[in-house]
């Protein structure tokens, strides 16, 4: 079991910091800032740059952390907003990933769920610092907080759609 959690862990941690990376520089095939602002203009998103950082900064320290398997609820927790906001920019295209649809942002959340609820596991900074096991009620509160956050956040920063007839000004304002 150890074992599996390790190799669960290191994929999936290391493929979502990567994905973060992406957001902000050039490395991995990525855009840079300017091209993650962009994205999250495109999706309709306010905040511009400050928002681009702090799901980047989300995705890099939530799947670094679920990789060494340290302050594991709160890297799952991480894992699970940022990939919940990604869910609601994807969900009205459906499910599919061929769709650009919202099953790799889905699957990322429920692997977050899960760490968070098992643990890392013995091959983990967690248990090495004796941290490990967590105690079930965080698991839950992570499992609460995070998709909850992404929620919040979606709320707090989405734009309404813009009616027709508005002023492109008025667009660019936020």
């Amino acid at each position: 079991m150890d074992s599996g959690l390790l190799v669960l862990r290191l994929v999936v941690g290391l493929l979502l910091a990567g994905h973060g990376v992406q957001k902000v520089s050039f490395r991995l095939g990525g855009r840079g800032l300017t091209g993650g602002t962009d994205e999250f203009r495109r999706d309709g998103f306010r905040g511009g740059r400050l928002t681009a950082l702090a799901a980047g900064g989300s995705q890099i320290g939530g799947g670094l952390f679920l990789a060494a398997g340290l302050l594991t609820p709160l890297a799952g927790m991480a894992a699970m907003g940022v990939m919940t906001v990604a869910s609601t920019v994807k969900w009205r295209r459906g499910l599919w990933v061929q769709d650009d649809g919202y099953e790799y942002p889905m699957v990322l959340v429920v692997v977050g769920a899960a760490l968070a609820l098992t643990g890392p596991g013995r091959f983990s900074a967690d248990h090495v610092v004796g941290l490990d096991p967590w105690p079930v009620w965080s698991g839950v509160a992570a499992i609460v907080l995070g998709p909850a956050g992404g929620l919040l956040t979606r709320v707090a920063l989405h734009r309404p759609a813009v009616l027709e007839g508005t002023s492109r000004h008025a667009q660019a304002v936020d």
